[in-house]
């Protein structure tokens, strides 16, 4: 595949991907990062295993012998964390450029090309990209879908302050030397709290790079989509004793779902009946009180480790 890409220079990046138990993930991740448009030359991939009890490690030691890209695996072992393993992956970079995705990501073969465009203004110090949902296979995909959740447009928007999601994210090497790397032993907030350590105390800017796609597989089941939501609470907590931000409101889910039998649910059997209607609509704002009790839950239940009002900072190598 050709690139349109073609700047007065290349700068160069350093791509870093948290792993834990991502064996299935990974040969879909490595094919992704083998048709990136952007240079190869002007890359390398950290890859790092963070305390895996399947076989990733064996892995990336043999993707790293016959892969097509610059690939570095490293190994995150000490502090079970996607952010630990990150600051690993910072620590070994060596460009002043770093982009995050995840393993469970795919990243469209021009993602990098549109996500380093923004840089070519001096001011700008984070891009964020979009995330989209790869094709839905379960009743709860599509309503992930529908609900555009995971979409950086709602982060972009947060009334504290805006950050881009870890899936789709790069960061000036400078900005990190001025707030430090994450919180290595929070477990989840972690890209809203870098962002804003970022944002809120130096001069750098955000920017959206709506055109830098990273595709995501959403919650297939109950039980996966109950852990999303009560990981988002979680954050909520964590993020207002960091932070202050607001917490989300407790909500009985008595008068939501009086209001979707007598209001919505009639109406939504009308479409029906016209043969306009779908089960994802009609079942959607049952679905949204399930994944807001679930928030408040962990929101209820999250206690801030103290360990992780801990800043990490780059060493010199």
């Amino acid at each position: 595949m050709t690139s349109s890409y073609q700047p007065l220079s290349t700068p160069t990046v350093s791509v870093v991907i948290p792993i834990y138990n991502g064996a299935t993930d990974l040969p879909h991740l490595l094919a992704c990062l083998e048709q990136q448009t952007y240079p190869a030359e002007a890359i390398e991939y950290l890859l790092v295993d963070n305390n895996s009890q399947d076989d990733t490690a064996e892995q990336l030691e043999n993707a790293a012998q016959t892969a097509k890209i610059p690939l570095k695996p490293l190994s995150e072992a000490k502090i079970q964390s996607s952010y630990a393993a990150r600051n690993r992956g910072i620590q070994a970079a060596t460009s002043d450029l770093i982009a995050f995705t995840d393993a469970d990501c795919r990243p469209e073969p021009t993602w990098l090309e549109q996500l380093l465009q923004p840089f070519s203004i001096p001011e700008v110090g984070i891009v964020a990209g979009e995330i989209l949902a790869l094709p839905p296979q379960t009743f709860l995909e599509r309503y992930a879908e529908e609900q555009k959740t995971l979409c950086q447009a709602y982060t972009l928007q947060h009334p504290y302050c805006p950050y881009g999601q870890t899936a789709n994210l790069a960061i000036r090497r400078p900005a990190l030397e001025t707030v430090g790397l994450f919180r290595p032993h929070l477990t989840t907030g972690g890209d809203a709290d870098l962002c804003w350590r970022i944002l809120r105390n130096t001069d750098w800017q955000l920017k959206f790079a709506q055109t830098a796609i990273v595709r995501h597989r959403h919650r297939a089941t109950w039980e996966e989509l109950e852990k999303q939501w009560r990981r988002y609470g979680e954050s909520n907590r964590y993020l207002h004793e960091l932070h202050g931000v607001e917490l989300q409101p407790t909500q009985s889910p008595v008068r939501p779902l009086l209001r979707w039998a007598v209001r919505s649910l009639p109406r939504q059997m009308l479409k029906w009946g016209l043969g306009r209607g779908s089960l994802v609509s009609t079942l959607a704002p049952v679905v949204g009180v399930y994944t807001s009790q679930a928030r408040q839950r962990g929101q209820a239940e999250a206690q801030l480790p103290d360990a992780a009002h801990e800043i990490e900072y780059l060493t010199d190598t």
